[in-house]
């Protein structure tokens, strides 16, 4: 099951800034509405990788954020206002400065995680997959914190290369950035049984 969409009308930056309930992404000019406040496991997944990032990226040209903070992905140089695509992904990296401004990014990150919930997972699996390949995302990371389980998309000139999909244990190193490597297993400690789940 997708995510709601706002209406059917197209939308763009512009409007978007506009909307007192910034509660959507815009795909495409399709604004979707974001799932509900995240969970507990969610929160946990996401805070944790975003901090062991940012500690690992101290004084290097590549920096870390989390959402909420807009990802503005233009399809040529058209003005802020005029693009219609607007992502919040639950961690990104960017080691392009040039990309950053007060509004958040323009332009493709270099690394991108999302955080998957029943909520948002087919979003996330292929809408926003798809996305992340057209704009050129080098690195793309799916958690499944249920299942245990990561899902890893690295970029192959135009098009991701088939997933390589991983258990949540040990260390995993994103390949785009040097000397990063997320360590699992005191955060799996962390989340709950997954018996606990069901």
């Amino acid at each position: 099951m997708g995510l709601a969409l706002k209406d059917t009308a197209y939308h763009n930056y512009a409007d978007y800034l506009q909307w007192t309930d910034n509660n959507y992404e815009l795909i495409e000019g399709d604004a979707y509405f974001m799932a509900p406040a995240p969970n507990i496991e969610h929160q946990e997944v996401a805070g944790e990788i975003y901090r062991q990032i940012a500690n690992t990226l101290v004084g290097k040209k590549c920096r870390a954020f989390m959402a909420p903070l807009d990802v503005r992905l233009p399809t040529k140089n058209e003005a802020d206002e005029q693009i219609n695509t607007v992502v919040q992904p639950d961690v990104l990296v960017v080691c392009d400065a040039n990309k950053l401004d007060r509004r958040g990014v323009r332009g493709a990150p270099d690394w991108i995680l999302e955080v998957l919930s029943p909520a948002t997972a087919s979003h996330d699996q292929i809408k926003k997959r798809d996305l992340y390949e057209r704009h050129g995302v080098r690195e793309y990371w799916l958690v499944h914190p249920t299942d245990r389980v990561l899902t890893i998309y690295l970029l192959q000139g135009k098009q991701f290369a088939k997933p390589e999909i991983v258990e949540l244990t040990g260390q995993t190193a994103i390949t785009v950035l040097e000397d990063v490597v997320i360590e699992w297993d005191d955060l799996i400690t962390r989340l709950p049984l997954v018996e606990d789940l069901y």
